[in-house]
């Protein structure tokens, strides 16, 4: 069972105990450390440690993660906590560890993904949570436990809480998720935690202008960022500072100055004392490297393309319209009024928040590459250019209601493509959800995701490193302290060096 709680901003004047604070109650949840275990969420758990691994590996050598993972070796650290690429006996200090390893999992867009009144990727807790895991000596079974309170905290904030409308980027919840998540790993007391969720969300507040436009490297940092400041932020209140309170509900706070006003009612669903914590099971991974919001429509472009080949060739086409979502529409479509979104020269980051040149790919080529997809040959490729300028979006009310649904047997995340051709014919179809989502045509399960690691680690790690971590993550909740840093994986080849910065 669930509680739905109403949060609003409280006048100086009004008093606000802690306990009655947003933050107050996801403190109260994070510090009941015995919650029972939902087989299925524990299940799910080891899946995803499976899948941020997996887009890890595929990421090793591209320039933020190259960046990042240096920046980390400057900070060695005994005990400390392990990097993807390095080797299991380097370790650095456990908020650069979250920092490197949280870039590398976010870099290609390519892990899970939860969308309701705002947007997340809850696998970003996991490189925070398992740094400190590593760092302190704890076991699985400590881990599981964080990261399902990581999942579930995050999830629920995003049930209630709209951050993109006011255009704060979606992190602003992943700081208060991580800084719990660690607190419920580490057992720490709930006052502990409270302070932790203030300067957790009081330091990781930003625009989304790093979504917009001409996309820069700073999308993967973001996140990576927000959990580099939830282990600084439990480091904090364990020494026993203390945070701007009440951080969502004052009356110079979260909701009164960034939110919708002083006079905004937000209502976030926690689960009730006593409930196991099953909010990962309402997220969802991503089979494409792309925006989830694109991954139904790469599913259904590919399968139009390979159907009926003459709809790849633009001399065809007058043109296509997408209805769809309004975040569809105006984050990844045409109501974005990005230009960048139809520029060839694009980067790799903008091509990825763009669904006219993600369907005019998927729709010519038959299928969704991570590297190949958004090569800058294949960008500027004429007949796709010219193909791609034909497509165009439209929100459309119906496809809306259902992106905001809390029904998740009617969520979706598609819609309807009409094909203009200049025969005059008009080709109509719709797809609600990606093919690999719980309820689409080929669901993920375990086997889903280790094919994904095997097939990410294709060249980049020897087939006894695969073996190896995935044998290990099968048994997350029994791993000993020792065994939780093999939870990391080490490439054929050294990983390239970084550029030099201050350290």
């Amino acid at each position: 069972m669930t509680t739905t709680h109403t949060v609003r901003t409280h006048k100086s004047s009004e008093a606000l105990a802690a306990p009655e604070q947003l933050a107050g109650k996801l403190a109260a949840l994070a510090a009941e450390h015995d919650r029972p275990l939902d087989d299925a969420a524990v299940d799910m758990v080891i899946n995803r440690v499976i899948d941020n691994a997996a887009v890890a590996t595929a990421s090793l050598g591209r320039a933020p993660v190259v960046s990042a993972r240096g920046q980390a070796e400057n900070h060695p650290y005994t005990p400390g906590s392990t990097v993807f690429g390095l080797p299991q006996t380097q370790r650095v200090s456990p908020e650069w560890a979250a920092w490197a390893n949280g870039v590398a999992v976010r870099e290609l867009d390519y892990h899970d993904t939860f969308l309701a009144a705002d947007y997340s990727h809850p696998g970003d807790n996991i490189p925070p949570i398992l740094a400190v895991a590593q760092h302190v000596g704890a076991t699985g079974e400590q881990l599981l436990k964080g990261l399902l309170t990581g999942y579930e905290i995050q999830i629920d904030l995003v049930k209630g809480i709209c951050l993109h409308e006011h255009k704060i980027d979606h992190v602003a919840h992943l700081g208060p998720s991580a800084a719990v998540g660690i607190g419920t790993l580490l057992r720490l007391p709930q006052e502990t935690i409270f302070q932790a969720i203030g300067q957790a969300l009081h330091t990781t507040t930003a625009t989304r202008q790093s979504r917009k436009g001409d996309i820069s490297t700073w999308k993967a940092h973001a996140p990576a960022f927000a959990g580099k400041m939830a282990v600084e932020a439990v480091d904090r209140a364990l020494r026993g500072q203390t945070s701007p309170s009440p951080i969502y509900e004052g009356e110079d706070g979260f909701i009164a100055w960034l939110l919708s006003g002083p006079s905004a009612r937000y209502e976030v669903p926690l689960p009730d004392a006593g409930e196991p914590l099953t909010g990962i099971l309402d997220s969802y991974t991503k089979e494409h490297s792309a925006e989830y919001q694109a991954q139904a429509w790469i599913d259904l472009a590919r399968r139009l393309g390979t159907e009926r080949p003459e709809l790849r060739d633009p001399a065809n086409i007058a043109r296509i319209v997408l209805h769809t979502s309004h975040h569809t529409h105006y984050v990844i479509g045409s109501g974005a009024n990005d230009p960048q979104k139809y520029d060839p020269t694009a980067s790799r980051e903008t091509l990825d928040h763009s669904i006219p040149y993600i369907v005019a790919v998927a729709l010519q080529d038959g299928r969704w590459h991570h590297v190949d997809s958004y090569a800058p040959e294949r960008a500027a490729r004429p007949d796709t250019v010219e193909l791609w300028h034909k497509i165009t979006t439209v929100e459309d009310a119906e496809w809306t209601r259902r992106y905001h649904s809390l029904d998740l047997s009617e969520k979706a995340f598609g819609g309807r493509i009409e094909i203009e051709l200049t025969s005059g014919e008009t080709v109509i179809d719709e797809i609600a959800v990606a093919d690999a989502h719980p309820l689409g045509a080929r669901p993920f399960g375990r086997a889903e995701y280790e094919n994904k690691l095997r097939t990410l680690a294709d060249g980049v790690l020897a087939d006894s490193e695969v073996d190896r971590f995935l044998a290990l993550a099968a048994r997350l909740p029994e791993l000993t302290a020792d065994e939780l840093t093999g939870l990391t994986v080490t490439p054929i080849e050294p990983v390239p060096a970084a550029p030099k910065g201050l350290f």
